[in-house]
């Protein structure tokens, strides 16, 4: 394909899977809010100017827009899409009217509209998640080394093939894949590894180095690495509920997976660089489609936990925001100072702009200095 293609490709294939996934968050909150009777005025998909759209028996105007980088879903006595209050509108609402507003509700009501943006997103990973392993199983391997990488760090900490790992840090280890995510998104200079040699338990104390290697998409990619191999897969397959239970687990270690590397990120302990933003996205929606149903189920799956995890930060505008304004007012009886409120969403929504741009310039960058 030429580059236009690709570029074409890319960008087709990003608001394809980013407007399903955030189609299904704005839903999650579409439908709390008319389950406790709010007026909806809006559902969109997308920002800035109307593609196209209808509007529904019940007067909500359902459109899709030109950026489609988000969506929202405004409610009655919302002054935008990021539901700051349209104070002067509440005032002069007549008590029938305040009772289909927003802000009409309880405060145990706006908790549970706000957070069913984010509880929609990771009830959509669940039910990927749970389909995939349905029809795929599970593999497991076991955590049985079948060969040292020379010169690597277990090489070097003497490490040898046909020893168990049991336990790293204390947290043990019953499937290979969880050493491998320990490594990758831990940043501690020496990991201790209890590891079976012969029956004899041993601690050994290893050094992750390093490395660079491709990923599944074929790019270049820095990892912290101990070069330990292991190939004994044991495959499963599993029932429905069984497939539940274990997609549940993957959205959950996926879920503090996130909040670790994001704290990681904020303490300093890891480098923006490794921050992915719009153009990052595209390019790997692109990849994604190239490779299959599978592989683009589990990448929207990934993209959803995402969004479900980054809307639950505690930043104004964001649902979190919202959610820790909801919480401060059921703990104290009455709602935070409407000049309160409005500094924090003006502060949050310079943030996440600000977060925006530079993920956007860094992709960019990246692109052309890898």
């Amino acid at each position: 394909m030429s580059i236009i293609q690709i570029i074409l490709h890319n960008i087709f294939s990003f608001v394809a899977i980013i407007s399903l996934i955030v189609f299904v968050h704005e839903f999650g909150h579409f439908i709390v809010a008319r389950w406790c009777g709010v007026k909806i005025e809006e559902f969109a998909i997308g920002f800035g100017k109307k593609i196209f759209g209808f509007r529904d028996k019940k007067g909500t105007q359902w459109k899709f827009c030109l950026l489609p980088f988000g969506g929202y879903v405004k409610m009655y006595g919302d002054k935008n899409g990021a539901s700051i209050p349209d104070v002067e509108l509440i005032k002069k609402m007549s008590p029938k009217e305040r009772k289909i507003s927003f802000l009409g509700k309880n405060v145990y009501q706006r908790i549970a509209i706000v957070g069913a943006g984010p509880v929609a997103n990771f009830i959509l990973a669940i039910f990927i998640f749970t389909c995939l392993f349905r029809i795929n199983g599970i593999s497991q391997v076991e955590p049985l080394i079948s060969e040292v990488v020379e010169n690597s760090a277990s090489f070097e900490a003497g490490i040898k093939k046909g020893d168990r790992v049991l336990e790293i840090d204390g947290k043990e280890i019953e499937d290979f894949q969880d050493m491998r995510s320990l490594v990758i998104t831990g940043l501690e200079t020496d990991l201790n590894f209890k590891i079976n040699r012969n029956g004899e338990e041993l601690n050994i104390k290893i050094s992750p180095k390093i490395i660079t290697q491709k990923d599944v998409f074929g790019d270049d990619v820095q990892l912290r690495s101990v070069g330990l191999i292991a190939e004994n897969i044991v495959k499963k397959e599993l029932s429905l509920p069984e497939s539940f239970v274990q997609a549940n687990k993957e959205t959950l270690n996926i879920s503090k997976s996130i909040f670790k590397t994001l704290y990681q990120l904020i303490s300093g302990q890891r480098s923006v660089k490794e921050l992915g933003g719009p153009v990052k996205i595209a390019k790997y929606s692109g990849k994604t489609v190239d490779q299959g149903l599978v592989v683009v189920a589990w990448f929207m799956a990934m993209i959803s936990i995402n969004l479900g995890v980054m809307n639950l930060l505690p930043i104004p505008v964001l649902d979190g925001g919202h959610l820790f304004y909801y919480f401060i007012e059921a703990i104290k009886g009455k709602p935070l100072s409407q000049k309160i409120q409005t500094y924090g969403y003006n502060v949050g929504l310079a943030l996440v702009l600000s977060l925006m741009a530079f993920t956007t310039i860094n992709d960019i960058f990246q692109i052309f200095y890898p």
